[in-house]
């Protein structure tokens, strides 16, 4: 078994045992206490969790350039005077499940003490608040890895992106190599990709040519393999990196992802503001049949209706607008009450699956959808004149 989390408490003394078992009962998950009196087992979904626990007299000493997270969640981990330690074997046939089962548990946990998790694998800490959306939100991988960017040369295109995370899913993280300050985004937006899929079992096959969603092609090839014909870069460079990776390569199996990562870029594209104004006019003039079609919508009627707003993102400190469609789920008045369909591309402050609310005057964008297809301009424009007053 591998240790993935740990559980970083303010109390010295561990939670009484009887009451971790009354809430693990409820969730119907199997408990068994620990021969100590303090540990336990949790199997559910065919996972087996076990967990230890382990009291210290004073808080342990951490340094904040060894984890991430937010300021209360480090302050957290700092002030901590028990821990219980989560260990599991991960790479089952569906490697997100064992990841499930040990969040519910950590969230079960913390509801009887003040505390915060920490993610081993990926260096992060979250709080007890991160530890709820995970479990109740559509996954999101961003919540589960840390990227880092390193130089390891000289020239337009020094930096190394690997990832950290990936082995609480029984695989090897993933990396990168020649990559410029262009291609941050892009490139963390195609890892992200790709580990979801080796998250949830799909990933390629090693050494075999493969699309990206984008249709370009690439190669995924035993870091051990993939870095000897990798010129320039001093072995120094991946000192505290010794774990095996999987590298990113061209078909060819050469380090040139210039061409791979040219459509991600696409999506970090700014959308001129004279088109989102123009788009915001038109939309405000068809919300009101729209918003009339929607509240006499059936019951059991296949039609699904999406609206795109404003979200404000907080990537480095700074504020940064991004537009995220929602499925609306209700309209109180003026306010539109929807579930995220996709998240923010930036940060995961708006992840996709959260539930928000926003004024029907900051709509830009609309559409509706009929058994998973989405209707043309045409066809949206016609449905919703029946709407209008004739």
């Amino acid at each position: 078994m591998k240790e993935v989390y740990l559980l970083a408490m303010a109390r010295a003394s561990a939670v009484p045992i009887e009451a971790l078992r009354a809430s693990f009962e409820s969730e119907e998950m199997t408990f068994t206490p620990a021969s100590d009196g303090h540990g336990f087992t949790i199997e559910a979904e065919g996972s087996k969790l076990e967990v230890v626990f382990e009291s210290r007299p004073t808080p342990q000493e951490w340094t904040s350039d060894l984890f991430s997270g937010s300021e209360p969640a480090l302050e957290g981990l700092a002030r901590a005077r028990s821990f219980y330690r989560f260990a599991f074997e991960p790479g089952s046939s569906q490697p997100t499940v064992p990841v499930f089962v040990a969040l519910m548990c950590a969230r079960i946990v913390l509801l009887h003490s003040e505390g915060v998790m920490v993610d081993i694998t990926s260096s992060k800490v979250h709080e007890p608040d991160d530890v709820g959306e995970l479990t109740e939100l559509d996954f999101d991988i961003r919540d589960h890895l840390n990227l880092h960017a390193v130089e390891v040369i000289e020239g337009e295109t020094p930096l190394w992106v690997h990832t950290h995370g990936m082995e609480k899913f029984g695989a090897r993280d993933l990396e990168i190599f020649h990559l410029g300050e262009q291609d941050l985004l892009p490139a963390e937006a195609f890892l992200h990709e790709l580990a979801t899929d080796i998250a949830f079992g799909q990933g390629p096959t090693l050494r075999t040519e493969m699309g990206t969603s984008e249709g370009q092609t690439f190669m995924l090839v035993p870091s051990e393999e993939a870095r000897t014909n990798l010129l320039g870069v001093p072995l120094e460079s991946f000192e505290g990196h010794e774990g095996l990776f999987l590298t990113v390569v061209s078909p060819q199996g050469r380090h040139n992802t210039a061409e791979l990562l040219r459509p991600f870029r696409e999506r970090f594209a700014q959308e001129p503001t004279e088109q989102t104004e123009s788009m915001h006019r038109e939309t405000q003039v068809l919300l009101p049949a729209f918003k009339a079609r929607f509240l006499r919508r059936g019951l059991m009627e296949p039609l699904a209706f999406l609206v795109r707003a404003p979200f404000e993102t907080h990537p480095e400190g700074e504020a940064v607008t991004e537009q995220l469609w929602m499925e609306v789920l209700s309209w109180d008045d003026a306010t539109v009450v929807g579930r995220l369909v996709d998240g923010a591309v930036h940060t995961t402050e708006w992840r996709k699956g959260a539930h928000v609310e926003v004024p029907e005057s900051d709509v830009n964008a609309m559409a509706l959808s009929r058994e998973g297809r989405t209707l043309d301009e045409e066809e949206v424009r016609t449905l919703l004149n029946a709407e209008r007053p004739s």
